[in-house]
């Protein structure tokens, strides 16, 4: 079998979002690898929880991951970090992966690009990944009809797809994000990054997998 590199992310996984120009650097030189980007579930909650149930660490939080990947946050997704109880937001992973596993049908090539955009819309615009309209501008931008995305958005099928993800990251026994394994037979996975990896790390490890397969 060709090898495949796994992508274990969530939209709403800000260390995902400053790994994002990693995976994008990486996906740009190894353009014959297939790379399928799998969304985790990480915030699925059985009833709606608040953004104030998480704003206080990720007001800490999102500063290290800016010092450590040199991402941004940008002000309009703050000020619902800094402003919780103004806020309207109850964060949830479906919907964006979701978005993803449609996508992902259309455009196979692109999903490094596409998972990227939607945290970008997230974390640096200040977009509610809940909320249909988020996704709009992502339909311009890769030319998707509007009425043939949303009536998929909205059907069990792609719901299905999403949590097939969900499962399938956790047979992984991926526990944390983002991640990278690559598959180079059946049974036989390398795990190339636990958390958030450097550009450097990450093109050493998957060059030396690349290695053993010639």
């Amino acid at each position: 079998m060709k090898p495949i590199l796994f992508y274990c992310y969530d939209a709403y996984c800000g260390w995902c979002y400053g790994f994002s120009d990693v995976m994008k650097k990486i996906a740009a030189e190894n353009p014959g690898l297939q790379i399928e980007v799998l969304s985790g579930g990480m915030i699925l909650p059985e009833t709606p929880v608040h953004i104030s149930a998480t704003a206080g660490y990720i007001q800490k939080a999102y500063k290290t991951v800016e010092d450590y990947t040199g991402v941004t946050f940008g002000p309009d997704y703050l000020w619902h970090i800094n402003h919780p109880d103004l806020s309207d937001w109850y964060p949830n992973s479906e919907k964006p992966a979701i978005a993803l596993s449609i996508f992902k049908e259309i455009y196979p090539d692109r999903q490094v690009e596409f998972a990227g955009d939607l945290q970008y819309a997230l974390h640096f615009e200040g977009r509610d990944l809940t909320d249909d309209e988020a996704y709009r501008h992502l339909l311009e931008k890769y030319s998707i009809q509007p009425e043939l995305f949303y009536e998929k958005l909205h059907s069990e099928t792609y719901r299905d797809k999403a949590y097939y993800e969900f499962s399938l990251v956790k047979q992984l026994q991926v526990t944390g994000f983002p991640a990278v394994l690559m598959q180079v037979t059946e049974t036989k996975f390398h795990l190339l990054a636990r958390g958030y990896t450097s550009y450097e790390d990450m093109k050493q490890r998957l060059t030396a997998v690349l290695a053993t397969l010639t």
